[in-house]
């Protein structure tokens, strides 16, 4: 089996990541785990038929041992013990790896997932920042001539790799004629590269695991962590992997898939807004309990929202694992003064609660929240570094907690369907135009609130709707005028040349997702056959 490289790359230095020593570790990844992803996937589609027609989940009969058990996952390295807050983003350009390197945050969440827009130059730029930040070199000249450095009169921000989920490909990569698997390339590039040097300064190689749906998923990457480790000569064990639970599945399968990764395990994270996104699509043909109100009036105070998370916080401190808080979607504005005090007004709001339930750290998507996350965890932490003594035995969660979603206040408006309509093309746009996390009216979006905005559109068609505001019934119809609305609304505010370059394709593709009879499972798949 063999790797090969069907387009060159333009980054300068992609000679130096896409040796071929490294393309043949490619290789040997995915002569011993492609098979098993592709199992794995297929099970997915069977696990979401059985859940939709009986409108529930259950915690597993067959893993019920493992959930009573006496067991922990590794202990934490040293570089990982204090987690209060992370900062996220992606990891190109080298100026925005820099700042989030430089920001004050204990850790740098590098983002080659949901906050990064896979096309072929970025997926190779974000290695090549990825070496260099390793190695302490990473630096940047901007054409303007400002000069991004590494900073050295305080600690750096310990790098966690976030690769790209299961399902996504990497088309420019085949291996044996197939396009090879995006997760496996993002992960074994970085490890190939980076593993001996991280292990040696004790700095890694940690990785955020994204879009599991099971303990079986979380094995096949506790075997490709063993088995890098043994075909590079590093200790097993030195990987560190926190699990995001953010597919309705993993949050019924949490003590397992914490087990299943045991001598890699550092933790589990709250990603709330794919695992809002993935109550839609597990549930998007389950009846009218499923139907969520709009985004913005689900609140992380929601009874199933709240089960979800105690349930984290629970389940990771008696495993001995860290649990990490999510993304808070508010974001200031340096040239507007009242938007930014109350994007720290909710942010902080948003911390003091996870603090205050025991999670360990949490996390923020720019460099002006880092002191705000710092100085909430501060006040409940003090001098220790995490809260992993606090066991939260107090937590006892139901499936039916898990799957109240009618609990949610607020209802289903034609705002609503504006904004999802608006967000979801505005980000598809931006995601083609090589950017994947962007600003949009002061919420950081990023593929995972896209994915719940066309998903919701989805949903709503099928179930006809009604609309609280206006007495509107959603139909194709509907959809089809107000999306003809806000492509308008965009056309208005964009130039004209990236209008018809990236939104015009990017409003066909949403309604296309919104309105085709079959659901598609992640808007980034037919998106990526759109980037070069």
């Amino acid at each position: 089996m063999s790797a090969i490289v069907t387009t060159p790359s333009t980054v300068s230095r992609a000679v130096d990541i896409l040796t071929p020593e490294a393309l043949d570790f490619l290789a040997k990844l995915h002569e011993r785990f492609r098979s098993t992803r592709d199992e794995l996937l297929s099970a997915r589609v069977e696990h979401r038929a059985a859940a939709s027609a009986a409108g529930r989940l259950d915690f597993r009969a067959d893993t019920a041992e493992v959930r009573a058990g006496d067991w922990k996952v590794a202990e934490a390295p040293e570089a990982l013990r204090d987690r209060r807050v992370e900062i996220t983003g992606p990891a190109t350009p080298a100026k925005m790896a820099i700042n989030a390197l430089n920001s004050g945050a204990k850790v740098w969440l590098a983002d080659l997932e949901d906050a990064a827009a896979p096309n072929w130059f970025n997926v190779i730029d974000a290695q090549v920042n990825l070496f260099g930040a390793a190695r302490g070199t990473l630096s940047f000249s901007a054409s303007g001539g400002k000069e991004y450095r590494l900073r050295d009169d305080a600690p750096l921000a310990v790098v966690v790799v976030r690769p790209r989920g299961w399902h996504m490909a990497e088309r420019h990569i085949e291996i044996d004629g197939a396009p090879a698997i995006g997760a496996l390339v993002d992960f074994g590039l970085h490890f190939f590269h980076n593993a001996a040097v991280l292990a040696e300064s004790g700095q890694g190689p940690f990785y955020y695991l994204p879009k599991m749906e099971s303990h079986l998923e979380a094995r096949l990457w506790n075997d490709v962590f063993t088995f890098a480790q043994q075909e590079l000569g590093i200790p097993h064990g030195t990987v560190r992997a926190t699990m995001l639970i953010e597919t309705i599945p993993a949050a019924f399968e949490m003590d397992e898939m914490l087990y299943e990764l045991r001598d890699h395990a550092s933790g589990l994270n709250a990603g709330r807004w794919d695992y809002l996104f993935s109550i839609i699509k597990y549930f998007r043909d389950a009846g009218e309990d499923f139907v969520l109100p709009d985004r913005a009036s689900v609140a992380m105070t929601a009874p199933f929202m709240r089960a979800y998370t105690e349930l984290l916080v629970s389940t990771c401190h008696r495993r001995g694992a860290f649990a990490m808080g999510g993304m808070a979607a508010f974001i200031p504005n340096r040239n507007d003064p009242e938007v930014t005090e109350a994007a720290i007004a909710k942010v902080r709001a948003d911390k003091t609660r996870e603090a205050d339930d025991g999670f360990d750290g949490s996390w923020v998507a720019h460099p002006d929240l880092v002191p705000v996350c710092q100085e909430v965890f501060d006040a409940v932490l003090g001098d220790k570094p995490n809260q992993l003594d606090r066991l939260r035995d107090d937590v006892s969660v139901t499936a039916d907690q898990l799957l109240d979603i009618l609990s949610a206040e607020g209802s289903a408006t034609e705002a609503g369907l504006r904004t999802n309509l608006y967000v979801a093309i505005a980000y598809t746009a931006v995601w083609l135009s090589g950017n994947g996390a962007v600003a949009i009216h002061n919420l950081m979006e990023d593929a995972a609130t896209a994915e719940i905005s066309r998903s919701q559109v989805w949903q709503q068609v099928r179930n006809r709707t009604v609309l609280s505001d206006t007495g509107r019934t959603v139909t194709p119809e509907l959809v089809e005028s107000v999306l003809a609305e806000e492509v308008e609304r965009l056309r208005g505010e964009v130039a004209p040349g990236s209008f018809a370059k990236f939104y015009e394709p990017a409003a066909r593709l949403v309604r296309d997702l919104c309105l085709d009879d079959e659901y598609v499972d992640f808007l980034t798949t037919p998106a990526y056959e759109l980037v070069d």
